[in-house]
């Protein structure tokens, strides 16, 4: 598999969701074969750069683009809200220097300087919920509710034992939630890309549908901003107060939808 042909100077760069968004399991394809359709006339037309910004790991990303049956792959993935990779011309996934190891390095020495409030925090969610505390070297503090509405509690204590530590913060995605810096996240990988494209926020697309692409829909980092009509009320609202659209499709027929709407095909 291989990227569609390259671009010395995109006009436009396009973020998408993978999860709820673009890709949904329910549904054959899991990603309708129209989105693909929509990227190549778009990238003729507009010559955009387009790829997956996910809360996944880079190998769950992978999984995901061999299960849904790619014709080709994105020009970029955000993986775990942080992790930029490019892919090569053997579509080998090469990370971006200079971003990720940094990211990382950020986000663990906040991890030290919070122990003693982490251990706090697990204490909470074990003692108080059901739900369970999730340690990986590479993502050393998650948690991973039994429902939404546990997971909602889970926040809004979130909220109140973090009150001092305010470069703490979280990804949420339904009942998954990762802890990590305030500063990273997937709208800030986002613009750290279109920057070294030389993009500014108005030649950004977005879509999303769950919490963690809050940053992602803000004007701060993409100025074309979207949700399928599955998107969780909160990005429904972020949406809208920022002008962007929320489709009348679910998923990536609302994905498609978008793309038409912020990308119309010439007459």
């Amino acid at each position: 598999m291989t990227t569609l042909p390259s671009l010395a100077s995109p006009a436009f760069l396009l973020s998408f969701d993978f999860d709820g968004t673009l890709h949904f399991p329910g549904d054959e394809p899991p990603v309708p074969t129209g989105f693909f359709e929509e990227i190549r006339r778009i990238r003729q037309d507009y010559g955009a750069l387009w790829g997956i910004n996910t809360g996944r790991s880079m190998a769950q990303t992978i999984e995901g683009i061999v299960e849904s049956r790619f014709p080709f792959l994105p020009d970029f993935t955000i993986a775990r809200e942080r992790e930029i990779h490019f892919p090569n011309a053997f579509g080998r996934w090469l990370p971006l220097d200079g971003w990720n190891k940094p990211c990382d390095k950020k986000i663990h020495a906040l991890f030290k300087k919070s122990r003693k409030l982490l251990k706090q925090v697990r204490r909470e969610i074990e003692e108080q919920t059901g739900a369970q505390w999730i340690e990986v070297d590479s993502d050393p503090a998650g948690i991973v509710a039994q429902s939404d509405d546990e997971m909602a509690w889970i926040v809004r204590r979130l909220e109140e034992m973090t009150v001092g530590e305010p470069q703490l913060a979280w990804q949420r995605n339904s009942i998954y939630l990762r802890l990590g810096h305030r500063d990273i996240q997937k709208g800030s990988s986002l613009s750290h890309l279109a920057g070294r494209f030389g993009l500014a926020p108005g030649a950004v697309f977005a879509i999303g549908d769950s919490h963690n692409d809050f940053e992602m829909l803000d004007p701060a980092h993409a100025g074309m901003v979207a949700c399928p009509a599955n998107a969780v009320p909160d990005i429904q609202e972020k949406v809208r107060t920022h002008g962007g659209l929320v489709s009348r499709a679910k998923h990536g027929h609302g994905a498609i939808e978008a793309l038409r709407h912020y990308f119309p095909a010439a007459e």
